[in-house]
C-alpha cells in the first residue's frame, strides 16, 4: 500500500484484475479526504481490490467480500455462520464497528496502522543510522538556535545493525595520523568520548561507560618508512598530540616481549590513544537522539525526486543544479512506501553511500565533467581475528601495527588478542557477503605476528568475523560537505575504517555547514566532493 496522497482528493488502491495488479485513485465520500497535503492522515487507508465484477473490502482485521467475511486464508459463508465461535462473533462485531466508523457522520478510527511510517514532512533527512549519521543527528539537534526548530529524521535498512561497521569495528582511536585535519578530529573526538555524559546523558538513564582503555597505538616503521614516520610524528606534536619517538633498544626495553628485527623506528601514543566499545557510543548517540526529539525510520531509500534549474558559469559553461525535494523510504518486507519533502539530506549510508549518491544523479553525467563525476565510495570487506595466547602481551601492550600493516591489541583482560591485516588490492574479497576466510589469516597474518611477538606462535584463533570499511577509493579519506551541483546532498562517508574515531567531530562539522553555511570548529574545506572533480587528491596514508 502506498502511503502517499493522490490528485484529487483521494489516496492510492491497488486494483487487480486480469492476473496483473496496478494502482488506481480512489476517494470515499465523508472520510475527511478533502485535507491539504500537509494535513493527510496516514493512517486512514483502504485498500480496494477488484477482481472481475467482484469486490473486496480490506481492513486492518480482515476482508468484507463479495461471499462473506475473510481472516487471512480463512473465509466465512452464509451455510457457515452457525458455527463461529463466541471470538469469531467478537472480531466480525469489531469489523462492523470499523466499518461503520467510517460512514459519513461517523468518527473515523484508524483503518490502517502507520506508526513504522515515517513522516511526510522532515526538514533533514540522514541516510544511514550508524555512528556517523547518527552524529550528525545529535549535533543538529544540540547547536539549532530554538529547541525543537528542526525536525530530523533518521532512515536506516536494519537497526539491528547486524553488518553495520560501527558495531564490527575493533574501535580504536589515535591522533597518529598522516594529515594535521585528521589529528585535529581525533583530538576533538577524544574530549567528546572522555568527556561522553556531558554530552550524551539522558535523565533517569544510566550513564555511558564507554570502557575506553587508554593503552596507545604503537606504529613501527622499517628502514624505508622511518623519514616519512618521523616527518609525521613531528606534525602530530604541532597539532597538540603527545607521541613519541622510539628506537629499537627503546622498544625493547619497554615493550620485551617485541622482537625489533626490521624496526628502524617507532612512535608511541602516550596520551589520549587507545580503544572503547563502539556498541556503547552507537547506542548511546541514539539514545540521546531520540530523547532531541529525532525521528527513526527502518526502511531503505530508493527514490529521491528532484527540482532542476541551469546556471551559467563565468566562462559561459551551462550547468544544471539539482535540489531534491522528495525522500522515498521503502518500508522492510514490503511494497509499501513512503514519500517524504525534505529541505536537506545528509548520505551518511557508509559502504553503500556511493549507491545512494547515484541515486541523486551523482556522476550520471558525461566522463570527466562535474556532472559525470561519481563519489568514489565502495563497500571493503575486512576481517577481524580473535584469538587467544596464555603468553601473550600483558596488560600494557598498546595497538601494534607492524611495518608490513599487520595489527593487535589486547581484548580483556585474559589473554585474548584482535587483529588483522588490512589485503592488497590483488587479495581483496568478495564483498557481496561477511563469510571470514581463515586462510587469510593462516598465511597472511599469523606468520607475521609470530615472528614480531614470538609468544603469538602459539596462539589458538578462537573466533573471527568480517565488517565493511567505507572505502574511498580515490584518496581512502573522507567526504564531507554538500555536493556542488546536487546543492542540498551533504557527505559524512568514505573515511575508509576511520570514521568510528571520528564521528563526533564529523558529526558537528557536517551540522555547522547545514546551520551556518561554512566550517567552524575545524577546517574541512579539503575533505569537499569537489577534490575528485579537479583531480587533488587529500591522501591519508595511515590507514589501519
Amino acid at each position: 500500500m502506498l502511503g502517499r496522497p493522490m490528485a484529487g482528493g483521494g489516496r492510492s488502491g491497488r486494483v487487480s484484475g486480469g492476473g496483473h495488479e496496478e494502482t488506481a485513485p480512489y476517494s470515499v465520500q465523508g472520510w475527511g479526504l478533502e485535507k491539504t497535503a500537509g494535513q493527510w492522515a496516514r493512517s486512514s487507508q483502504l485498500t480496494v481490490a477488484r477482481d472481475g465484477d467482484d469486490r473486496d473490502f480490506r481492513t486492518k482485521e480482515g476482508t468484507l467480500g463479495s461471499e462473506g467475511l475473510c481472516f487471512g486464508g480463512l473465509c466465512s459463508s452464509a451455510p457457515a455462520r452457525a458455527s463461529y465461535s463466541r471470538g469469531w462473533d467478537g472480531k466480525v462485531s469489531k469489523i462492523k464497528k470499523t466499518i461503520q466508523s467510517i460512514l459519513p457522520g461517523k468518527t473515523r478510527d484508524s483503518l490502517y496502522n502507520t506508526s513504522h511510517l515515517p513522516p511526510e514532512h522532515s526538514d533533514v533527512v540522514i541516510v544511514g543510522g550508524g555512528v556517523l549519521g547518527l552524529s550528525v543527528a545529535f549535533w543538529l539537534k544540540k547547536l539549532e538556535k530554538k529547541q525543537g526548530a528542526i525536525r530530523v529524521l533518521v532512515v536506516d535498512r536494519d537497526y539491528t545493525y547486524s553488518k553495520a561497521s560501527t558495531g564490527l569495528s575493533v574501535g580504536g582511536i589515535r591522533q597518529q595520523f598522516s594529515l594535521p585535519e585528521n589529528v585535529q578530529l581525533s583530538l576533538f573526538s577524544i574530549n567528546f568520548l572522555r568527556n561522553i555524559n556531558e554530552y550524551l546523558a539522558v535523565v533517569d538513564a544510566p550513564p555511558l561507560d564507554l570502557q575506553f582503555s587508554p593503552s596507545g597505538y604503537l606504529l613501527l616503521a622499517s628502514e624505508k618508512d622511518a623519514a616519512t614516520l618521523e616527518k609525521n610524528v613531528r606534525m602530530q606534536r604541532q597539532e597538540g598530540a603527545k607521541v613519541c619517538l622510539m628506537s629499537p633498544e627503546q622498544l625493547r626495553n619497554k615493550f620485551p616481549w617485541i622482537n625489533t628485527e626490521g624496526v628502524a623506528l617507532a612512535s608511541y601514543g602516550m596520551e589520549d590513544e587507545g580503544w572503547f566499545d563502539p556498541w556503547s557510543l552507537l547506542q548511546g548517540l541514539r539514545r540521546k537522539a531520540q530523547s532531541m526529539g529525532v525521528l527513526f525510520c527502518q526502511g531503505e531509500v530508493t527514490r529521491f525526486v528532484t527540482s532542476s534549474s541551469r546556471m551559467e558559469t563565468s566562462s559561459g559553461e551551462q550547468m544544471i543544479l539539482k535540489r531534491i525535494c522528495e525522500v522515498h523510504v521503502k518500508m522492510n518486507h514490503s511494497l509499501e512506501y513512503q514519500p517524504v519533502e525534505c529541505a536537506i539530506v545528509i548520505n551518511a549510508g557508509g559502504a553503500w553511500s556511493g549507491q545512494i549518491a547515484e541515486l541523486a544523479g551523482i556522476g550520471k553525467g558525461p566522463p570527466g565533467t562535474l556532472e559525470g563525476t561519481k563519489l568514489p565510495v565502495e563497500p571493503r570487506k575486512r576481517y577481524v581475528y580473535l584469538w587467544h595466547c596464555p603468553q601473550g602481551p600483558g596488560l600494557e601492550a598498546p595497538l601494534v601495527t607492524n611495518t608490513n600493516g599487520v595489527y593487535f591489541r589486547r581484548e580483556g583482560l585474559g589473554n585474548n588478542y584482535l587483529g588483522g591485516r588490512n589485503p592488497t588490492e590483488e587479495e581483496e574479497p568478495d564483498p557481496t557477503n561477511l563469510e571470514v576466510d581463515y586462510d587469510f589469516f593462516q598465511y597472511k597474518v599469523w606468520p607475521h605476528l609470530a615472528k614480531r611477538v614470538p609468544a603469538f606462535k602459539t596462539l589458538k584463533v578462537r573466533s573471527a568475523w568480517a565488517g565493511y570499511y567505507d572505502y574511498n577509493t580515490f584518496d581512502q579519506n573522507g567526504v564531507v560537505g554538500p555536493h556542488p551541483l546536487v546543492v542540498n546532498m551533504y557527505f559524512a562517508t568514505g573515511f575508509s575504517g576511520h570514521g568510528l574515531q571520528h564521528a563526533p567531530a564529523v558529526g558537528r562539522a557536517v551540522a555547522e555547514m547545514v546551520l551556518e553555511g561554512h566550517f567552524q570548529t575545524i577546517n574541512m574545506s579539503p575533505f569537499l566532493f569537489s577534490r575528485f572533480y579537479l583531480g587533488e587528491k587529500f591522501q591519508e596514508c595511515n590507514i589501519i
